[in-house]
């Protein structure tokens, strides 16, 4: 499993996180238990970051600043299952000064099994209230939004 360029012809803008279901990530039943699919699309989220060369520590650390969920609505479509390989992509939508939209979906080969819109705040790291993105960031950012087809 590899991770997919953002920049395809046939999905601007879109990056893909692969990974793969554990026995810790399942509930009693062998099915991915509901919250560790928040843990998924987490860590797609921060590779994606990590991608345009800016890793979450040496943001907090550099910049004082740090990325924190605000809101998110989320759909569960399918059961992910023990040890299967999953895709979990990631869709820059809005980008703000100092606030992300995303789309994110988690996908098993052609098969969507959470489709999910996360809001992100990008706040000081010691006093948690909102501040700006820096400039060179933003401007990477605002490059790389890309609204979902037909929105």
């Amino acid at each position: 499993m590899s991770a997919i360029s953002a920049n395809s012809a046939a999905n601007p803008g879109l990056f893909s996180w692969p990974t793969r279901v554990y026995w810790e990530d399942t509930d009693a039943g062998g099915l991915v238990y509901h919250a560790q699919y928040l843990a998924f699309m987490e860590r797609a989220r921060s590779e994606w970051v990590r991608a345009l060369g800016y890793g979450q520590e040496g943001l907090r650390l550099e910049h004082g600043l740090v990325f924190v969920v605000a809101g998110m609505q989320i759909g569960f479509l399918k059961p992910g299952r023990l040890d299967d390989e999953l895709q979990v992509t990631v869709r820059l939508v809005r980008c703000r000064r100092a606030s992300l939209i995303f789309v994110q979906q988690v996908m098993r080969g052609e098969e969507r099994l959470i489709e999910a819109e996360v809001k992100i705040a990008s706040v000081d790291a010691r006093q948690l209230r909102p501040c700006p993105i820096p400039p060179a960031l933003y401007a990477q950012l605002q490059a790389r939004e890309a609204p979902e087809p037909g929105g």
